[in-house]
This record gives C-alpha cells, structure tokens and sequence, in this order.
C-alpha cells in the first residue's frame, strides 16, 4: 500500500491533529491543472494535500484540501457500520493517555468506549479532527 488518502477542510488543522496521534509531515504540496484532473476524473483541479508518514515509515496518510472543485458529500456521521471507505486505525502506545490529549487538544470525541480485545489490545474509536472517524489500538504486552 502506498497512502491512505483523506480529504478535509482545513489541511493545518488536520496535519497538527494526526502529528498528535505519531504521524510526521513529510511534505506539502499543491496538486493543479488537467493532468490530475485526468487521473481523479475531476477535470482541472487544484488541490493542496500534505504527506504524513507513521513513526515506522511505513504506512503514510495523504490529506487532500480541494480549492477547485469545491468538495460535494457530507459522510462525517457516518456510522461504524456504514458502506465504503471509513476510518484509519493507528497503532499506539497509551490509549489512555492519548484520547486525554486528543478530547483536550482537539476537541476529539469518544464514539463508545475503550474496551479490551481479549489479552491481546485495546481498542476505540474516536470522532476527530472535522468529524474523522479514526481507530486507535494499544496492542497489551
């Protein structure tokens, strides 16, 4: 896999929200013209998106700002067990600890609650940053 991509509304909210969870900005870039409108099938476009990688650089997180077109779907409170693309779930070292600064920070929401997955992780979801839908999982050692 090379990215998962997102699409927001504010790219400096978005990137300061998944630098939080671990993840670093690799680099920001503006996306334009006819040829990337070839390949989203928008036609011309222009697109601000930024790279965010995880801490083992491995997996990376494309978030995309679209200037033009305007962006057209609402699907932020879309349930867990709605169709198509969802959420992202990260690895992470205290969940505890980490959901506090999340609901402190930024105004993230816990959509259940933290439970525990056998001996093996423990897991929630949490409401971000615009609404994000997003996994985190503390895998018990």
């Amino acid at each position: 896999m090379d990215n998962v991509g997102i699409v927001v509304q504010s790219l400096d909210t978005a990137i300061a929200f998944f630098t939080e969870i671990g993840l670093k900005l690799e680099g920001r870039a503006m996306v334009e013209g006819e040829w990337a409108g070839r390949v989203t099938g928008l036609g011309n476009q222009s697109v601000e998106i930024a790279m965010m990688v995880t801490p083992d650089g491995h997996s990376r997180l494309e978030i995309s700002r679209f200037l033009t077109p305007a962006v057209i779907a609402y699907h932020r409170d879309a349930p867990v067990n709605a169709l198509g693309y969802l959420r992202v779930m990260f690895t992470v070292e205290d969940i505890d600890e980490l959901v506090s600064r999340l609901t402190t920070k930024h105004g993230a929401q816990l959509v259940g609650e933290i439970v525990q997955y056998e001996n093996v992780y423990r897991l929630c979801y949490i409401r971000g940053t615009e609404g994000l839908l997003i996994g985190l999982a503390e895998e018990l050692k």
